[in-house]
């Protein structure tokens, strides 16, 4: 008999409240909803005991990140250093290589990567496998208000709030603009992973008032061929900054780790 996953759950905001819904409602096989880690009280609002960190590593046995980038830098090592795994939905904090070496290489717990708000991952990850790509290009385009940072001057602040048309935010490496953007930009931290090299993606990150959707283009270039991945997501409408569908890609990651059979992978 396969074992059921304790699961809990660090984050119930956006995404934490669709994952963790599902999983209460028993829409993951094999998984079980134990904790429900936040820093405000829920009070009766979520469908599991509220805990600390510290508590949930009591009884479970995979812990869900769905709270942003600081939850991995804080508390990745001691998650999986306590024997529980990780799924991480935050790849953004994976842009840190020194961070990224030390979830890598800690144990017994093992940290997994969800591919959130794009796909073509695996095939990138293959065609990686038979040599070095020579061109990796990310474009993400949204909606002027969801990608305002405390770091940006009044000159490009004001630029996107009058933009009539798409305005380029930022351009640099999957190292850079993550960082920049930490509620933003996963993807690029996601296709760097894909591809191994955090510095080989370069990143166009867009603001377009006219953006129903956000974008993300994925275009690369080699020896082995062309590959060109475009996805159109509905943004969240609790949290316009991530889209609609992240949540589910993290539950779709999630019931592989619990062992659904007849997926693809």
């Amino acid at each position: 008999m396969s074992r059921v996953r304790k699961v809990g759950l660090i984050g119930w905001g956006a995404i934490g409240r669709v994952v963790g819904g599902a999983i209460a409602a028993g829409d993951v096989a094999g998984a079980e909803l134990v904790a429900v880690v936040d820093n405000r009280p829920l009070g009766d609002t979520a469908p599991a005991p509220q805990m600390t960190v510290e508590q949930a590593l009591e009884c479970c046995d995979l812990i869900v990140e769905a709270a942003g980038q600081g939850v991995v830098r804080g508390w990745g090592e001691m998650i999986l250093a306590s024997g529980t795994d990780l799924l991480v939905a935050s790849t953004g904090a994976l842009t840190d290589e020194e961070l990224s070496k030390r979830l890598l290489t800690t144990g017994p717990g093992r940290v997994y990567f969800t591919g959130g708000a794009v796909g073509g991952l695996d095939l990138l990850q293959a065609v990686r496998a038979m040599g070095p790509l020579s061109e990796i290009r990310l474009t993400t385009t949204k909606l002027p208000s969801t990608l305002e940072q405390p770091w940006m001057d009044e000159e490009l602040l004001s630029a996107m709030r009058s933009a009539t048309a798409p305005v380029e935010v930022m351009r640099g490496t999957a190292r850079e603009v993550p960082v920049r953007f930490p509620r933003s930009t996963n993807v690029a931290a996601s296709v760097a992973l894909a591809v191994g090299d955090l510095d080989a993606v370069q990143v166009s990150v867009v603001a377009d008032p006219a953006a129903v959707h956000t974008s993300h283009v994925i275009e690369a270039n080699g020896p082995q061929g062309s590959y060109r991945f475009e996805v159109r997501h509905q943004p969240d409408a609790a949290n316009p900054a991530t889209s609609q569908v992240v949540p589910y890609a993290v539950l779709r990651s999630l019931a592989a780790l619990a062992g659904r059979s007849g997926q693809i992978l």
